[in-house]
């Protein structure tokens, strides 16, 4: 394969509009319209203002358009900033996603079985990782070692075409920790970004301990 196709290929890396819409449903919820509108300008993503994809799961949001929205927010709001908006908006998003994706996936009531937790914990991220490669060009695997769960992004779009010096998918970061307070019915739990695609590694790697912290 030549090197233009290769380009192409690399370029062809989407969301469904329908968590697109989310995304930014979410970040309104934090910053409001006006807010939202800013950060899209601010991005040059200006066919976005006042105009959110539509609801369904046509793969047409880009990965560049998720990235650039996330480092609109840091050069917006600086790096402290933007890393506090958008876990907010990682954890608004989950209470979207939740509405939309759970009656699909047939998890409506993972969080009131009664499995152990650490059980009820793994299946939950089973199932979210299935949903991103089911739904997206993002790439989900799960792994395990001695600091806790892993949930390992193979495709980015949090940090796509992205450089930063420290970890910078606070959206992947705060989606993780709403979906695990819904799991575990209200326990909180240590997530924290080790690796990441911006800084030159080979994935994004979200450590997730095994213990809720309370």
């Amino acid at each position: 394969m030549n090197e233009v196709a290769n380009v192409a290929l690399e370029l062809n890396y989407h969301y469904p509009n329908k968590m697109g819409r989310i995304i930014l449903t979410a970040m309104e919820e934090i910053m409001g319209r006006h807010g939202v509108n800013a950060v899209l300008n601010l991005a040059h993503l200006h066919d976005l203002v006042n105009n959110y994809p539509p609801n369904n799961l046509s793969l047409d949001f880009t990965f560049e358009e998720v990235s650039a929205i996330q480092q609109a927010l840091d050069d917006m709001f600086g790096e402290r900033g933007g890393r506090g908006l958008a876990l907010r908006a990682g954890r608004e998003t989950w209470k979207y996603a939740l509405k939309e994706f759970a009656p699909v996936l047939g998890i409506t009531d993972l969080a009131s079985r009664i499995l152990p937790l650490g059980m009820k914990i793994k299946i939950g991220l089973e199932v979210f990782a299935e949903t991103f490669n089911k739904f997206t060009d993002q790439r989900v695997r799960l792994g395990e070692d001695s600091r806790g769960y892993l949930w390992v992004i193979e495709t980015c779009p949090m940090c796509w075409q992205r450089t930063s010096e420290k970890p910078c998918c606070h959206l992947a970061v705060g989606l993780l920790e709403q979906s695990l307070d819904w799991v575990s019915r209200g326990k909180r739990f240590r997530v924290e970004e080790v690796s990441c695609i911006a800084c030159g590694d080979d994935s994004c790697t979200i450590v997730i301990s095994k213990k809720p912290i309370d």
